[in-house]
């Protein structure tokens, strides 16, 4: 069995607890406009040319070679750490890895997922049973404007359902982003989502134009957008410490 990747990233100090090893799926079911990684949106490996030179984003592993991949970074685990998929959306291929999950659990290995749930839930089932930390992107739940996006909110609700069921180690963490997240009936969604699920932690990330140089590469177009001002994001944050929320910014 083979999964395409497009980037294994050792000695990760934010991707979850300690020192981590993050493997970079390719592939999203997402069309987010500032998505900073444009090179993780598409399944497929993707050529590109670059000074005249022929190169590719994305590469077959086997399970077995990704496995030695994320083992050789074990010594570094003794900090808490241990592997993070990322993406694109990871969960999409975890019906693929299962056997490879399975061996990491017996090992010991810390787990962590960067989703947004907008899967399938037969992918969180799998997730359930081996992940030991979530962090969740909030993004669009505004059924109006969701399309923007590609987002699916009764999807994202269903799943969330799921993984607050059978695991208390989550983080949730929102973009933000003017015109898409960043907008009054989500950010009241998203307070009213909060108090129903009695969110404890929440990271708000403010969002630069990252990821040009990328997007030029794959002849794809961008989009730039103004930074949220600190007066609405504090505004954000102030309603949410009021929920009883830890709430941390998170400049990127």
């Amino acid at each position: 069995m083979k999964v395409i990747v497009s980037n294994i990233q050792r000695f990760c100090l934010h991707d979850g607890p300690g020192i981590r090893t993050t493997v970079f799926f390719k592939g999203c079911s997402l069309n987010c406009p500032w998505c900073a990684n444009p090179e993780n949106i598409d399944f497929n490996i993707e050529e590109y040319s670059e000074n005249g030179e022929k190169k590719h984003f994305g590469y077959e592993i086997s399970l077995e070679e990704l496995e030695k991949e994320i083992i050789k970074d074990e010594d570094y685990y003794m900090t808490g750490g241990g592997v993070t998929f990322s993406g694109g959306e990871c969960l999409f291929q975890f019906k693929k890895i299962e056997p490879l999950l399975q061996k990491l659990k017996k090992n010991n290995i810390n787990i962590c997922v960067e989703t947004s749930l907008n899967v399938p839930t037969e992918f969180v089932d799998i997730a359930i049973k081996y992940v030991d930390e979530f962090y969740i992107d909030i993004k669009i739940l505004d059924e109006n404007n969701e399309q923007l996006i590609n987002s699916n909110s009764k999807l994202f609700y269903k799943n969330v359902d799921k993984v607050l069921k059978h695991n208390s180690s989550v983080t949730f963490r929102m973009p933000l982003v003017y015109g898409y997240t960043y907008t009054k009936e989500n950010i009241d969604l998203i307070l009213d989502f909060v108090k129903k699920y009695k969110i404890m932690e929440i990271e708000l990330f403010q969002l630069h134009n990252l990821g040009e140089y990328k997007y030029k590469l794959l002849n794809k177009e961008i989009k730039t957008f103004d930074k949220v001002n600190d007066q609405d994001v504090n505004n954000l944050k102030n309603n949410l410490e009021k929920l009883d929320v830890n709430v941390k910014i998170i400049n990127i």
